[in-house]
């Protein structure tokens, strides 16, 4: 029930309306609350970021092999998969690291998970996936992180039990501890508080959508004593008496619903789990002191901070060993946490750690990522190709510089050309498309075109026909492309479509003379 403001009702932070408001928004929008560009994905959803967690995922693959356990297959489970280009970007790039090393490694199986059925009916139809499926290497699941203890695999028909796998879990989670019901505590002079919440929503709320309502919530907070966390009996006990210790007039977002899933997980495998995570959450205490009450970051949805703190501490507690970076993050946070025995003796999965986020990861390519939006204009085309090589071909990269490489073109030289033609194939083979408006198969064929790679512009030409409607400049490329390829038929029929729809069109009426 929503309450206006001639009414308050204060609630624990974890049971406020707003996360019934956004289960009911992911679950009314589906797949289209990627496709609207409500929900943000690009940061946590790029090749740079896939190909990162591939090369860790590919040294877990070592690391099981080398201990003697290739036999039994490693299941993976992404939480909260979303659009799915994570989970396509990371089979991609872990079938070809895969393909190049030639090496004997367990087998894997890639589980996408979240809690919308429109999701998982809309992965089950994606082109870009059902290759995957037939490989057997990919199986969806619907899973509700606040209570499910199974995972039931929808192509395969099989359920996965506590105890059933006899390799360590390996766990995804982007976006995903910051977007579920969390505590919020507040800790000063050595004790305690729990800090409620009562929503104020404008009169009209109950006509709004659910996005609307999460937008236009006034939070108020409210606190009492809540000495129950410091009991013997509560779970999370000593993450809570470190805070006492050392934090005064703090707010913090404690992860017990996150907590309780990771622990979920875990007993599914007889050996432990892996988690790969990335989120706006801090793993430093001291980025916890003096924090304020939180603000609801609103995108269709709400996100919140993420704890990687309390998660690393209560695992680490266990037996866990985590890894963060060791300079502070910009925009993303990317951690790798082993619960497994002996941790440290995953070198290889470390070592991926090492290489591939804390050296140079996710959130400094981002960074350069905001540097290159500013200064794509002034950038020479030798300068876009290296950028566009260092973020694995993102087809996000080519849309934007589409125009501005036209214009770079004309003093190109050879190298670059043929560099650029290299680019283009390899963007294809790793593009997911989520029903963009964009037409980036006719900008593949306009510079294919431009570069007189006439064969190959005609096939992007036809990828852009198939899906998008037909204009008289895209069949007028078409027939040149054909004609310039020999293939005078068809020349003749997209010159004869181009007249048409243009009776005037200069160039299609030069042609069809041929």
């Amino acid at each position: 029930m929503i309450h206006t403001n001639n009414e308050q009702h204060i609630y624990r932070f974890s049971e406020a309306p707003i996360w019934e408001l956004q289960r009911e928004y992911f679950e009314e929008q589906g797949i289209k609350a990627w496709q609207s560009g409500e929900v943000p994905q690009y940061i946590t959803n790029n090749p740079v970021i896939a190909g990162a967690y591939a090369e860790m995922i590919f040294g877990f693959l070592q690391d099981r092999a080398r201990l003697g356990h290739s036999a039994e297959p490693v299941t993976i489970v992404e939480l909260g998969a979303g659009s799915g280009r994570l989970a396509h970007h990371v089979l991609k790039e872990l079938g070809e690291l895969n393909d190049y090393a030639g090496m004997a490694l367990p087998p894997f199986r890639y589980v996408m998970s979240d809690l919308p059925v429109k999701n998982i009916t809309y992965w089950q139809q994606h082109p870009s996936l059902q290759p995957f499926v037939l490989q057997g290497v990919l199986d969806f699941a619907r899973f509700d992180a606040a209570q499910d203890t199974e995972l039931h695999l929808t192509q395969s028909g099989v359920t996965i039990r506590p105890a059933d796998l006899k390799q360590p879990l390996l766990v995804i989670a982007n976006y995903f501890f910051d977007s579920i019901p969390q505590e919020l505590l507040y800790v000063d002079e050595g004790k305690i508080y729990e800090s409620r919440v009562s929503l104020q929503f404008p009169d009209e709320a109950d006509a709004s959508t659910a996005s609307e309502m999460l937008e236009k919530a006034v939070p108020e907070y409210h606190y009492r004593r809540a000495a129950e966390y410091e009991q013997e009996s509560y779970p999370y006990r000593d993450v809570i008496e470190l805070y006492k210790n050392k934090l005064e007039d703090s707010h913090i977002l404690f992860p017990a619903i996150g907590l309780d899933c990771l622990e979920r997980l875990e007993r599914l495998s007889q050996e432990g789990f892996v988690l790969l995570t990335a989120d706006k959450g801090d793993h430093r205490i001291e980025n916890w002191e003096f924090a304020e009450p939180p603000k609801l970051i609103h995108h269709g949805s709400f996100s919140l901070t993420a704890n990687y703190h309390a998660i690393q501490h209560v695992f680490g507690q266990k037996g866990a060993l985590s890894c963060f970076t060791g300079h502070h993050y910009k925009n993303l946070n990317v951690g790798c946490m082993l619960m497994l025995h002996s941790p440290a003796g995953y070198v290889n999965t470390r070592l991926a750690y090492r290489r591939f986020v804390d050296r140079f990861g996710p959130d400094d390519f981002f960074s350069m990522k905001l540097w290159f939006d500013e200064h794509l204009e002034q950038m020479a085309l030798s300068q876009i190709l290296a950028f566009w090589r260092l973020s694995r071909y993102d087809a996000q990269l080519l849309i934007q510089s589409f125009k501005h490489i036209i214009l770079l073109l004309e003093d190109g030289g050879e190298e670059e050309m043929d560099d650029l033609c290299q680019g283009i194939h390899a963007m294809w083979t790793g593009y997911y498309k989520v029903d963009e408006k964009h037409d980036i198969a006719r900008d593949c064929g306009v510079l294919l075109f431009q570069l007189e790679q006439y064969e190959d512009a005609r096939v992007f030409f036809e990828r852009s026909l198939s899906a998008y409607e037909a204009t008289a400049d895209l069949l007028y490329q078409l027939a040149i492309c054909c004609y310039e390829t020999g293939s005078e038929a068809a020349a003749s029929d997209y010159t004869n479509r181009v007249l048409a729809l243009e009776p005037e069109h200069e160039g299609a009426l030069a042609l069809s003379r041929f």
